[in-house]
């Protein structure tokens, strides 16, 4: 007679492959905070034209035609540039920018991780790298900010690391209809709106890669194909790369359902509507010739970042199993597909591993190296010493290791740091660093140099001071001018 425990097991090992085997491309576990405002409508309406006079009953000249030929139609206004309406810097080398979208009708927040060299190479431009979240994304910030080290990681990198927020269930394409307040325009507002303000403000040259996560992965492969030359390189970690196939637009469907409440008829109409394929990276799987491509997921089996469950190499976490499972069989194909049509792509499969993000940070890391090769910074490193003005500043033992030169700044004489940037100032070698630093980057030649390093008050109140004022930073207000 066999024990209640073993009973049991496949009845739950049914149960979990249920589970497992459900669609929900949903990554993270945190809603986006607050509800959007109703959509307005963004369809530009040309104007009409004028009444047209009705002429003099004038006898018509000799040899005159009696009918005038219709005067040719006027072109169609181009669609107004995005602007940025809103600037905050979070440190120093990481700054928040608020798009206002044409498209949308909305402002979007992109976040940016300037590039190594950005203060002392004031004149450089950097190559850029869009990272992509997945389809429970925030509308605060970027998963990537809040589950992994990506600054950390590419503070010593000369590429500007550019992260969009929002996008929710989107899969950053433009959407046939809105949807829950939203009027999804994601592929015109990342490859049309938003690279002028990056090359033109944010010292962006062209070269630029994508990659992303899950829902992001997919996305990166599909903007890259339907927007041939434009990235040099597209990472897709765990991304769905078969959208088409027996069963795929009811799986989506599915998913966007569990990721918010969205329709994906509205994204791309019923499946028989060809916007399918016209957005299928395995169908447009030609169109990325001449692209570094990286395809990567894990296979489902409990990995080193798993709980594992008392089934054998079955994870606790069972809807990303199925998931897992859903992206290497769908990145086997198309990397197959790739493979047929000779075109060459970078396929790792791990042994083990669900849908979560300590595998993506881990793909983030692995693929770099590929990433710089395709943005032509393969050879960069960083290449410093402590400069001779603060050598002998005690601070320089808490700073980390160095990450530029000296360089000149408006005064006086400044160094980056892992941890801070320092400066020298009328009292010495002095550190400014953290949201206190990031607000010291617009104010600098209003502040002048730093008289104090960061000082702490009552009641957690940081500041430091300046030959022309104060910065303060409150756990409730953040870092301000004083």
């Amino acid at each position: 007679m066999k024990s209640s425990k073993t009973a049991a097991l496949p009845r739950r090992l049914a149960a979990a492959t249920a589970v497992a085997t459900s669609v929900t491309l949903a990554v993270g576990a945190i809603p986006a905070h607050a509800e959007p405002a109703p959509p307005v409508p963004t369809t530009q309406v040309a104007p009409k034209p004028k009444p047209t006079k009705t002429p003099k009953k004038d006898a018509p000249k000799p040899g005159a035609s009696s009918s005038k030929a219709p005067k040719p139609s006027a072109k169609p206004k181009p669609a107004p540039p995005a602007t940025v309406t809103k600037v905050n810097w979070y440190s120093a080398h990481r700054v928040a920018l608020w798009v206002h979208s044409p498209a949308m009708n909305t402002d979007i927040q992109v976040q940016m991780l300037l590039a190594r060299d950005w203060f002392s190479d004031p004149k450089a431009k950097f190559p850029q790298l869009t990272m992509l979240d997945g389809l429970r994304a925030q509308d605060d910030q970027n998963g990537w900010m809040i589950n992994t080290n990506v600054e950390e990681f590419y503070a010593d990198k000369n590429v500007n690391v550019v992260l969009p927020v929002g996008g929710e269930s989107s899969f950053y394409t433009n959407w046939k209809e809105p949807d829950r307040g939203k009027n999804y325009q994601w592929e015109t507002f990342l490859t049309k709106e938003l690279p002028p303000i990056l090359e033109n403000d944010w010292r962006s040259t062209d070269v630029r890669a994508i990659e992303g996560l899950s829902m992001g992965g997919t996305a990166a492969m599909m903007l890259a194909a339907r927007n041939p030359g434009f990235y040099k390189f597209a990472g897709s970690f765990s991304g769905i790369l078969q959208m088409t196939s027996y069963g795929m637009p009811q799986a989506i469907q599915f998913a966007l359902r569990d990721g918010g409440g969205y329709d994906s008829a509205k994204m791309f109409g019923p499946p028989s509507d060809p916007a399918w394929k016209e957005h299928d990276p395995y169908v447009l799987a030609d169109k990325l010739k001449g692209t570094s491509l990286y395809i990567s997921s894990g296979n489902g089996v409990v990995g080193p970042h798993d709980k594992p469950s008392d089934i054998p190499l079955l994870a606790t976490n069972y809807s990303g199993v199925g998931l897992e499972v859903l992206s290497r069989v769908t990145s086997q194909q198309f990397a197959a597909k790739l493979n047929k049509l000779g075109i060459h792509g970078q396929a790792v499969y791990r042994p083990s591993g669900t849908h979560t993000w300590p595998y993506w940070q881990f793909e983030m890391v692995q693929a770099w190296p590929q990433v710089a090769g395709a943005l032509g910074i393969a050879g960069d490193k960083v290449a410093c010493t402590v400069g001779p003005a603060f050598a002998k500043a005690p601070q320089i033992k808490d700073l980390g290791g160095c990450l530029t030169p000296e360089y000149a700044v408006p005064g006086g004489r400044a160094q980056d740091f892992r941890n801070g940037r320092i400066f020298t100032g009328p009292k010495g070698p002095k550190v400014v660093a953290g949201a206190i630093g990031g607000v010291y980057v617009p104010t600098m030649e209003r502040l002048g140099l730093p008289t104090s390093d960061e000082l702490t008050g009552r009641d957690g109140v940081k500041y430091n001071t300046f030959e022309r004022g104060k910065i303060v930073w409150t756990p409730q207000s953040g870092a301000r001018v004083e």
